[in-house]
């Protein structure tokens, strides 16, 4: 398994994120999907990666500068078929190394409230993420679930 910076638009990647965007369009009403499609993800302060066993495409996530020292968690989806391999919990470990290395005080995410975020949840809080009110340009959300991680606390 690898991680690599990516092209959001290569044709595996273009195919996952249009799962992701589809899947949070059944999940939530469209004022609450704060999913990015891929003209966001390629903005100059988004990070974009994929994680790959050899060629085949296990997933993806983004770290989004939203302040100094405040990042955000963008994107990270694991294909259905692909679940449970770990590269989901790859990517976010990955995802924290690169905040830490810039710096950032401050990591948060914004995800679902469905019951199918559940495992989501439970990642982000494995690392110590902590649910918290809205942040940036968020607005309080009945389909919305924002949490927050303080960086300068030692690792876990």
């Amino acid at each position: 398994m690898h991680i690599e910076t990516d092209d959001p638009g290569r044709a595996d990647v273009y195919a996952l994120l249009d799962e992701h965007l589809r899947n949070m369009h059944a999940l939530s009403p469209p004022e609450s999907v704060h999913a990015l499609d891929v003209s966001g993800l390629k903005h100059p302060d988004i990070t974009f990666w994929s994680v790959r066993d050899d060629d085949v495409l296990l997933g993806c996530g983004a770290l989004k500068e939203i302040a100094p020292g405040h990042g955000e968690i963008k994107s990270m989806r694991t294909p259905s078929a692909m679940r449970r391999r770990g590269a989901g919990r790859a990517m976010l470990q990955h995802i924290l190394a690169e905040a830490r290395r810039r710096g950032y005080a401050r990591l948060s995410l914004e995800t679902g409230t469905a019951d199918a975020f559940h495992a989501a949840h439970q990642l982000y809080k494995s690392v110590g993420f902590e649910e918290c009110g809205p942040f940036g340009d968020y607005r309080p959300d009945p389909f919305s679930v924002f949490m927050t991680l303080d960086l300068r606390k030692p690792e876990a």
